[in-house]
């Protein structure tokens, strides 16, 4: 008797855990929008990926702005983000970004490439 009511109440809470976050406008592992592209912090990892990968490629891009961006609940956040970087010559270019950053705050570029069409 005793499990089925722990079995009920572990699904009371997680179902009230998913109704609060829902109202926020994140969904649990799905993707959802970046809620403000323009926010400090977006605009920080979108400088911190430009500055990873060119790092790592060996290349001269510096950051300009995140125009758009989305977001993934797992252990962490997963980010993939728009960002323009300007090239050597000074071209605007568009990248697409992905960033896993933990809640520890440590942080991983998971993908960085030309975006499609930009």
């Amino acid at each position: 008797m005793a499990r089925p009511l722990l079995l009920l109440a572990l699904l009371a809470t997680a179902l009230a855990a998913t109704s609060a976050l829902g109202r926020r406008g994140v969904l649990l592992g799905g993707w959802s929008p970046v809620p403000d592209v323009n926010d400090a912090h977006v605009q920080e990892l979108g400088g911190w990926a430009v500055a990873q990968h060119a790092s790592l490629a060996n290349e001269g891009l510096l950051f300009r702005r995140v125009t758009r961006g989305e977001q993934q609940v797992v252990s962490g956040m997963n980010y993939r983000l728009l960002v323009v970087a300007a090239d050597g010559s000074g071209k605007s270019l568009t990248y697409l970004a992905q960033i896993y950053e933990h809640w520890s705050g440590t942080r991983k570029l998971t993908s960085f490439k030309p975006a499609a069409g930009g």
